[in-house]
């Protein structure tokens, strides 16, 4: 079955996906307030808000890169594709991770002030966290550039590059619903999940999903079973799968011990599995559909297999390529191109540069992962009929 929303952007995705990512994986524990609707960006940008971007700066010069952690898949790859990218430049690459601890994450900033970085790359624990150490940063004539998520409440950030995460929602809502329409009729006895309290883009993904799903919602078609369907009932605290898990093993025994459950919306593909894992130990007769965010080998084979019935794709190549597309434009002194939007932070509308996400589903991996081989092969190679 092909999405029917979905070719619209596969033809970008197609041409960067190496490597895929998402801002799903374990987050850290403080808890933010949804941020507000995305704004587009008009006119052409300026410079950046600090010191460093008129200027300009050396072509080998230091670049930060603050990375939360690389317990999944996704940061993983940000790390290795952050090097290789950044040494192709001609820039020197200073890449640290935080093992998401906030603490860690604002030490290591501090040092790479103290070492001269010219641009510092943040994919934040806690986007709320860090105004102090990066208005230090500011102060020094050092860009900041949020990876992935937002960083809030602080002037001192020059622009974010991301996925479009209330797309990213939307696709994911929409998946669930493709998924459980081909079930047959309805109406689906539901769950839904959110991702990490901590990060911002967890509420935008959740609001998202419900703006499609929330209508079927209030025509009878889906059924949340257990009422929950507010995000702070749903999220889950750290992106922890275990955490998801347990919660399911609890709705499982409270709502559906006479129940079957049809559909669960999940926020990434750790949990998606979390979910099928409790599922599966439950004794539910049949398998749910299930979506998640960022197309991991794992659940690649569970979606090749017929388990998962989808992800969404990030593809961690493009991201890391747009965000030193901008340390390029800073170093030649050129400032920041156009933004494609901008989102308030608490502080400042930032200029947001973003890029589109794409569903997968068994029916259509094979296309979306055409250019990279090595997931390509996963896929085929436990592909069920």
């Amino acid at each position: 079955m092909k999405l029917t929303r979905t070719t619209a952007v596969l033809a970008a995705v197609l041409v960067s996906t190496l490597g895929l990512s998402a801002c799903g994986g374990g987050r850290g524990a403080e808890t933010s307030a949804p941020a507000a609707p995305t704004t587009q960006a008009s006119g052409s940008q300026a410079a950046t808000d600090g010191a460093s971007g008129s200027e300009g700066f050396a072509a080998d010069a230091t670049i930060g890169v603050a990375l939360p952690w690389l317990g999944t898949q996704n940061w993983k790859e940000a790390e290795t594709m952050f090097d290789a990218q950044l040494r192709e430049a001609g820039f020197t690459p200073l890449i640290q991770t935080a093992d998401q601890k906030v603490p860690q994450q604002q030490q290591q900033i501090e040092a790479m002030i103290e070492q001269g970085a010219k641009v510092i790359v943040v994919g934040p624990v806690d986007g709320t966290q860090l105004g102090s150490v990066l208005s230090k940063a500011s102060d020094a004539g050092v860009a900041v550039i949020g990876y992935d998520r937002l960083i809030e409440n602080t002037e001192a950030v020059d622009a974010v590059v991301q996925f479009g995460s209330i797309r990213t929602g939307e696709l994911q809502g929409e998946s669930l619903l493709e998924g459980l329409e081909a079930t047959g009729p309805g109406p689906y006895n539901i769950e839904l999940f959110g991702g990490g309290p901590a990060d911002p883009n967890a509420p935008n993904f959740f609001e998202g999903a419900m703006s499609v799903l929330q209508p079927k919602i209030d025509d009878g078609t889906l059924v949340v079973v257990s009422g929950q369907t507010d995000f702070t009932q749903v999220a889950t605290p750290d992106w922890d799968n275990a955490k998801a898990q347990a919660r399911m093993d609890s709705l499982l025994s409270g709502f559906y011990a006479d129940k079957e459950i049809h559909g669960v919306l999940s926020p990434n593909d750790g949990i998606a599995r979390a979910i099928l894992t409790s599922v599966k130990q439950a004794g539910q007769t049949t398998i749910p559909v299930v979506d998640g965010l960022d197309a991991e080998n794992e659940s690649i084979v569970s979606i090749a297999k017929g388990e998962q019935y989808s992800t969404v794709a990030k593809p961690t190549d493009a991201l890391v390529a747009k965000t030193v597309e901008l340390i390029q434009a800073l170093q030649s002194g050129s400032g920041l191109p156009a933004a494609d939007a901008q989102e308030p932070n608490g502080a400042k509308d930032v200029d947001i540069y973003q890029l589109d996400p794409v569903v997968v589903t068994k029916d259509n991996a094979a296309e979306v992962f055409a250019d990279d081989a090595d997931r390509l092969k996963l896929f085929e190679d436990n592909l069920a009929g």
